[in-house]
């Protein structure tokens, strides 16, 4: 059922000098409470924006909160450029949205697209009030993994930490994997736009997944330590080219070959609207979890 609830509240809006608080009346469409409640914290990135747009898009679930500290005070449905403000602005203080949020008694999850010196704190606050989370932040470390894991399973309380929400990029890494064991030689090619910390983590996550699994590729080749072939990742052999041009789209090649055959896989991201099918996944299998899961892979 779809009712039509009108309220009083306040909205605090937050400066850098100042802030103001001032009451005002809303009237807007709830959807069912069974709906998810979701929070996007980064919403003002461009992965943020891409991302209330699909949370609102999606059955069975609903923007409930957008946190960032750039575009304080905006309406985050303006900011997305939707038809029609959905009276969410933004904030910077995530504790404040996560115990309004709490107040209604409703399955919440609060999707972290920050950076990784924010992502365990988050996660906890998250947890303190009952919410599941879903991050997706590049460079996380590891040990900053582990130590989520242990407290997600000591609080019996979910979270999804996610290298890549992309489901292409998932299943490439996949066929990677069945791949390698018919092939004695293989070879990364990846291409980015823009500058950035290279290899990237998609084509080190590709080149872990390859690892350990009894194989040494290019054996003729892996002591060499010349510079244009680029850098191995792991001890078994597997190199990494990287490229940076602007006018390339983000893309992971890798090349498997034997005498007479070449197999090759590749994939293309050309907006970050790929990722969003990937993240309503996550959103709805993370609710379900009682401890920490690495990989949205688990789940397809």
């Amino acid at each position: 059922m779809v009712a039509l609830s009108c309220q009083s509240h306040f909205i605090i809006y937050k400066s850098f000098r100042n802030v103001n608080s001032r009451p005002c009346i809303s009237c807007a469409m709830q959807s069912s409470q069974s709906n998810i409640k979701v929070v996007i914290n980064g919403a003002a990135k461009e992965i943020g924006r891409a991302a209330v747009i699909a949370v609102t898009k999606a059955r069975g679930m609903e923007v409930a909160g957008a946190v960032d500290t750039h575009l304080v005070g905006q309406d985050i449905g303006k900011v997305c450029d939707m038809e029609e403000a959905l009276e969410i602005p933004i904030i910077n203080d995530l504790t404040m949205i996560l115990g309004s949020i709490s107040q209604l008694k409703a399955t919440a999850v609060v999707v972290d697209f920050t950076d990784p010196s924010k992502v365990y704190d988050n996660v906890k606050q998250a947890t303190a009030f009952g919410m599941n989370s879903v991050v997706y932040v590049p460079r996380i470390k590891q040990d900053t993994v582990m130590a989520l894991s242990a407290f997600c399973e000591k609080a019996s309380m979910g979270c999804l930490v996610a290298p890549t929400l992309s489901i292409g990029s998932i299943l490439l890494q996949q066929a990677a994997i069945q791949a390698s064991f018919h092939y004695k030689n293989v070879e990364i090619v990846e291409s980015r736009p823009n500058p950035g910390d290279f290899p990237s983590q998609e084509a080190v996550q590709i080149a872990n997944n390859l690892s350990g699994l009894g194989q040494i590729y290019n054996r003729d080749d892996i002591s060499s330590d010349n510079s244009a072939r680029g850098q191995v990742i792991g001890e078994d052999g597997v190199r990494v080219h990287s490229l940076v041009l602007p006018g390339l789209p983000s893309s992971t090649t890798l090349y498997f070959s034997r005498p007479g055959e070449v197999y090759t896989l590749k994939h293309d991201v050309t907006d970050v609207q790929s990722l969003m099918p990937g993240l309503i996944l996550a959103i709805r299998k993370v609710v379900r979890l009682k401890n920490l899961v690495y990989g949205l892979e688990k789940f397809m």
